[in-house]
């Protein structure tokens, strides 16, 4: 356990070396919210979303936002370029097996992704006065379930990437569809219910609708739970076998 947890803070400090992946994971689903937040309209109540305020959904957006981030192009990135170094291979002639490096770099992208979900919390409630989640537990699960599911996509990503670059390519076109069934760029709430029943089966619109839930006082719908799991075992099991460390 001490091994692990040294690990785990020495890719905490590599982390906050690179200014531009903080600014992205931790200060930018933020800044979007306050910008967001900045257009009077978006600050209406809509009649079409049941009374909410546009802002009021896209603090849940801005979360799957940061999974998506750390999952599909900053864990799967950095583990495929350990592999194309050779840094794997020469930690398998250590006691520390490469797969403590693997559970360190999740651990960290986990902290990370919960250390900027309570700044988007707190500056969605301050500042514009978006109610934080009524059900804590289910938003706990939802949250899980959600991050579970990206972060088994992005291991896959670098299972399969020959190098870094290619997990970033990858990464890269997998993040705009998963993103666009999130509501990135139009809630999902106003989709119309063909797209929605599609959001519904993708990672991040299953998650973002699970979030959504909890912060209304729901316990998230067991089928978005469900596709969760679902994106968790078969993604984590297909990573497992083709994961190579050399």
């Amino acid at each position: 356990m001490r091994v692990f947890a040294k690990l785990t803070g020495v890719e905490l400090r590599l982390f906050l070396r690179e200014p531009m992946l903080v600014f992205w994971t931790l200060a930018f689903p933020s800044f979007l919210v306050v910008i967001l937040g900045c257009i009077p309209a978006f600050r209406e109540p809509s009649p079409e979303l049941g009374g909410l305020r546009i802002i009021d959904l896209y603090v849940a957006i801005a979360i799957v936002l940061v999974l998506a981030m750390l999952g599909l192009q900053g864990t799967s990135q950095v583990l495929a370029t350990y592999r194309e170094r050779g840094i794997l291979r020469r930690l398998a002639t250590t006691p520390t097996r490469p797969a403590a490096l693997l559970g360190a770099q999740l651990v960290m992208s986990l902290l990370t992704a919960i250390v900027s979900v309570i700044l988007l919390l707190l500056v969605g409630r301050l500042v514009f006065d978006v109610a934080l989640p009524r059900q804590a537990p289910g938003f706990a699960v939802a949250f899980l379930g959600a991050a579970g599911a990206t972060f088994a996509i992005g291991l896959l990503v670098a299972a399969l990437a020959p190098s870094g670059k290619a997990a970033n390519t990858i990464g890269t076109l997998l993040f705009f569809p998963v993103m666009f069934f999130a509501g990135l760029w139009t809630p999902r709430e106003v989709f119309p219910d063909w797209l929605q029943r599609i959001s519904d089966f993708t990672p991040l619109g299953a998650g973002e609708r699970a979030l959504q839930e909890a912060m209304s006082g729901h316990w998230p719908a067991w089928g978005s739970l469900t596709v969760l799991a679902a994106y968790m075992l078969v993604f984590g099991v297909a990573a497992a076998r083709l994961f190579r460390w050399e």
